[in-house]
């Protein structure tokens, strides 16, 4: 009976230390950080670095962080959860700003910078030609919008706004600003910066709301400038 028992309390101990189904033993539990409706958290890319499948220096590529966006401004990536490894060092699963659209990955925290918290949320409605913007789940703002026309459709899911532009530079056809997100065209990838998707101003406001763009979410030029004094770098995006 006694080595029953001793047999028996083995067992357990095994399994209390044992991870959890689903678990890998390399790194510890997971953290969501990801809540667009109170907070979302971002940080800048300091350092090029591989994203990976998994929170360890083996895990499958999927794709690559660079520390410019395609327009030239600091790249910043949203970032999703967070772990540390066996060995400490701390991982951040990131929202990855390529195609496919919705790519995760996870990097090591020593390539960002500080982690920035953000309040606001954006959320475009596609069907009912509607921008809404929350801060801290309180409406803030709403304006109508147009957005991609059939051919050219502005891509559903969930991204982040990734720089702001405006200026003399921009042109009389994106208005007085424009705000560059981690969503890209499907399907004019062969654009300068791959296809990118902007929330910009318009020389046309007469043709708003409507599937007007290809692919960009416009504004009249008042909505973007009231939009401009709210919406942060880092702001977290969903397009339905």
């Amino acid at each position: 009976m006694r080595a029953v028992a001793g047999l028996l309390t083995a067992i357990a101990i095994l399994l209390a230390a044992a991870p959890a189904a689903g678990q890998d033993a390399r790194w510890g539990e997971v953290e969501n950080l990801y809540h667009p409706q109170s907070v979302s958290r971002f940080a800048f890319v300091n350092v090029a670095v591989t994203a990976r499948d998994v929170p360890y220096w083996d895990g499958r590529h999927v794709g690559r962080l660079n520390t410019k966006t395609e327009d030239g401004t600091d790249e910043l990536v949203l970032i999703l959860a967070r772990t540390r490894d066996r060995e400490g060092r701390r991982w951040l699963k990131v929202s990855v700003p390529m195609l496919p659209n919705g790519r995760e990955g996870w990097v090591p925290g020593s390539a960002l910078g500080d982690i920035n918290k953000v309040y606001t949320w954006l959320k475009i409605d596609r069907k009912r030609f509607r921008l809404t913007l929350l801060r801290k789940g309180k409406v803030v703002m709403r304006a109508p919008i147009g957005v991609g026309r059939p051919v050219w459709p502005t891509p559903r899911g969930h991204f982040y706004i990734r720089n702001r532009l405006s200026g003399a530079k921009l042109g009389a056809l994106y208005g007085p600003l424009a705000f560059a997100t981690s969503a890209k065209s499907a399907v004019l990838t062969d654009w300068p910066g791959g296809g990118v998707i902007g929330i910009h101003g318009t020389n046309e406001p007469g043709l708003l709301p409507g599937r007007v763009s290809h692919g960009c979410i416009r504004l009249r030029n008042r909505d973007i400038v009231r939009l401009g004094r709210s919406l942060k770098l880092g702001t977290p995006i969903t397009i339905e």
